[in-house]
């Protein structure tokens, strides 16, 4: 990935806001089916500084990947292990979906109300909205893939933990991502095939209010 630093401070705010909401929301589901272990170690916070881990955040311009400190909770504590982890595993691809409708939304009262005029003094603007609105549809999609430690593997691979090669699965898969992740970053290989999807909602969420493309 080239370092480009106009683009990184169009994609910063956005990345930071989702890692914050994503965190966040698990911290907050998690509360709410009754485990506190979050909240006492603060999570359950709006703070950018709780959620934010130090090395996850440099791979932003290092590698164009990221990731946050995740939330812990205590399985024990939940009154159904398995449809409140599911549920706290949900939290975040639902918060980033109203994320994502919400900047397009933003993006077509902008962009109806900017004159043709005035068009190219905004577009930087404009197409930093876009890419907030783009990157939460990817973060959306992306966290959807059952593939651990995404949210998809809790969602989706919860009711198979106890089986016994579930942890020599969760082991493999999580380094295994981490690899595929460093090579699409590099490379043009596109082995998470999420991309087009990514772009059809974005277009899609704006249509909703009447823009298109």
């Amino acid at each position: 990935m080239n370092f480009d630093l106009s683009y990184i401070i169009q994609i910063l705010p956005s990345i930071i806001m989702g890692l914050t909401l994503h965190e966040f929301s698990h911290a907050y589901m998690a509360y709410r089916c009754w485990d506190f272990t979050a909240r006492d170690l603060g999570r359950v916070s709006l703070n950018p500084l709780k959620h934010i881990d130090p090395i996850g955040f440099i791979f932003i311009v290092l590698a164009w990947f990221w990731w946050a400190k995740p939330v812990s909770f205590n399985v024990y504590n939940l009154k159904d292990s398995d449809s409140d982890t599911i549920k706290i595993a949900s939290a975040w691809p639902l918060a980033n979906a109203i994320l994502a409708i919400a900047f397009s939304l933003i993006f077509v009262i902008i962009a109806n109300t900017i004159s043709d005029t005035t068009l190219d003094r905004y577009a930087y603007f404009i197409d930093m909205i876009y890419y907030w609105i783009f990157i939460n549809w990817w973060l959306f999609l992306f966290n959807l893939i059952p593939i651990p430690p995404l949210d998809g593997a809790h969602i989706f691979l919860t009711r198979f933990k106890n089986k016994p090669w579930y942890a020599g699965f969760y082991k493999f898969w999580t380094f295994a991502l981490l690899w595929i992740l460093l090579l699409e970053s590099q490379t043009s290989l596109d082995i998470l095939p999420i991309w087009i999807l990514v772009r059809s909602l974005s277009e899609l969420s704006l249509k909703l209010f009447g823009y298109s493309l």
